[in-house]
């Protein structure tokens, strides 16, 4: 029954009224008609809609079987999106996924992350993991195979991104990748990994907002001193990078 619950609250909170209409402003600086679009952890759809929804052709990916099923349900019907149910990681194989049933937003696949986050982060403090579940894992080296190279990556793995990041071995124009705090160190490793991969600017959006934080964009090292100092005490947030133009900027 608990996994229910956790189903209802997130359609509730991701399916709102109003949400849809904020996303595609967001989103519409990176993504426009006939784009590629990869939705690492799409849970139930509701950014994989508004990529669609900009035009994009969409490859939405999210492990959690029950959180898969609706997910095909509320967007896999559209003829734009691919829904997958393999997790995303460093390289391919098998991996547990430890899933809360009640807040499925953060089941994840790293051990490490799931123990700090609870002694870091007040708002994980009654968070529990009842369950697990073994799933298959591909990397993003093998969806750009598959599909192409996307126009723009989402990532929100819940600890996992840098995992995620280490399976890509070429830039691509845009991704966003979450941070929580107390695990800034995740972050750091994924800002770390794009600057390896290509000249990227980065930038933020706090939470659930819709607007950037930094202007203009951050360099690499900008942004690893950013969260090196805390990441101005934010809860939770989104770090955005895109290919720096020939200005050098973004």
């Amino acid at each position: 029954m608990s996994g229910w619950i956790g189903l209802v609250r997130s359609l509730v909170v991701y399916w709102r009224p109003g949400r849809q209409r904020g996303l595609r402003r967001l989103y519409a600086r990176f993504v426009g008609e006939s784009d590629l679009v990869f939705d690492i952890g799409a849970h139930l759809g509701d950014r994989t809609a508004a990529f669609a929804a900009l035009g994009a052709r969409v490859v939405a990916l999210e492990p959690q079987p029950l959180m898969a099923r609706w997910l095909r349900r509320l967007v896999g019907r559209r003829a734009r999106v691919t829904v997958r149910t393999e997790a995303v990681g460093s390289r391919p194989g098998v991996a547990r996924l430890a899933i809360s049933r009640r807040t499925p937003t953060v089941s994840t696949m790293s051990e490490e992350w799931r123990k700090g986050v609870v002694e870091a982060h007040p708002g994980f403090a009654a968070v529990r993991w009842e369950d697990s579940v073994e799933v298959t894992v591909v990397t993003l080296d093998d969806l750009v195979q598959e599909y192409g190279a996307p126009d723009f990556c989402k990532i929100d793995v819940e600890g996992y991104e840098a995992e995620v990041l280490a399976g890509l071995s070429h830039s691509l124009p845009a991704l966003s990748v979450e941070f929580v705090a107390g695990q800034l160190d995740v972050a750091i490793a994924c800002v770390a990994r794009l600057d390896e991969l290509g000249c990227y600017r980065f930038n933020v959006v706090l939470g659930e907002g819709r607007d950037f934080v930094f202007e203009p964009w951050l360099d690499a090292a900008e942004m690893r001193s950013w969260l090196d100092e805390g990441a101005s005490g934010a809860s939770s947030g989104d770090i955005y990078a895109r290919s720096s133009g020939p200005d050098g900027g973004a």
